[in-house]
């Protein structure tokens, strides 16, 4: 993974450390270029401001190694298939140019997560056409390929990311989201506050021992993985 450039994308901050976090931190210690691009700035959760969860998601995304981090600021429950938003995502992808593009998986319980999703191919397939305009006149782009990591959701995944010696660093990235994870003093409960990083860190030991490992992140993916020979890694 050393050189690579990847971005990562969430409907809201906080979505990508839950999916990946631990991934993340694995590829920027590697040596990899990590972007976060959050869409929304969270404007309509039930608890903290956006102001706070701003500063959260500095915190967070120091703690796992990405250097910069950057949010569309589209409507909170507003990411539709609209064309101005495909053409905000599909600048970010030709501005950045990454190898590897990831998104939420799009069975979710959470609207915005499978809407991102959607957003995110769209842009995807649109990048690397090169009469396709965005702000900017920027050169078509193809990234490598886009995959989905799980938000809410327990899927049986494609491939997973051995995490073990990244799982703390997962869960203090988690834990930087003080207004989301923790009930405040003005704070109301919601399905983050009751038990959920537990459940997420249950999550990645389940799909660890699947595979022999103490701790791993599941990912899913729409074409084959082609793998070199039989033992060796996937591309």
């Amino acid at each position: 993974m050393k050189s690579a450039r990847i971005l990562a994308i969430g409907a809201h901050a906080d979505d990508v450390e839950i999916g990946m976090g631990g991934s993340i931190s694995k590829w920027t210690d590697e040596g990899a270029t990590v972007i976060i691009c959050d869409l929304t700035e969270a404007e309509l959760s039930s608890n903290g401001t956006v102001q706070q969860r701003k500063k959260e998601a500095k915190k967070a995304a120091a703690i796992l190694g990405v250097k910069e981090r950057i949010s569309l600021s589209i409507p909170d429950r507003g990411l539709y298939l609209q064309e101005s938003f495909i053409k905000e995502v599909t600048a970010v992808i030709r501005t950045y140019q990454p190898q590897i593009v990831f998104a939420p998986y799009h069975l979710d319980r959470h609207p915005d997560h499978g809407n991102c999703s959607r957003l995110v191919e769209e842009a995807f397939f649109n990048a690397g056409i090169r009469h396709y305009q965005t702000e900017g006149a920027l050169d078509a782009f193809k990234p490598e390929r886009l995959f989905y990591y799980m938000i809410n959701g327990f899927h049986q995944p494609d491939f997973v990311i051995d995490i073990t010696a990244y799982m703390e660093k997962k869960i203090a990235g988690l834990h930087a989201y003080e207004s989301q994870f923790t009930i405040g003093e003005h704070g109301v409960t919601t399905p983050l506050t009751d038990g959920y990083i537990e459940a997420v860190s249950a999550r990645e030991r389940l799909f660890g021992k699947e595979v022999g490992v103490r701790y791993a992140e599941g990912f899913k993916t729409k074409k084959p993985l082609l793998l070199r020979n039989l033992i060796g890694e996937s591309t």
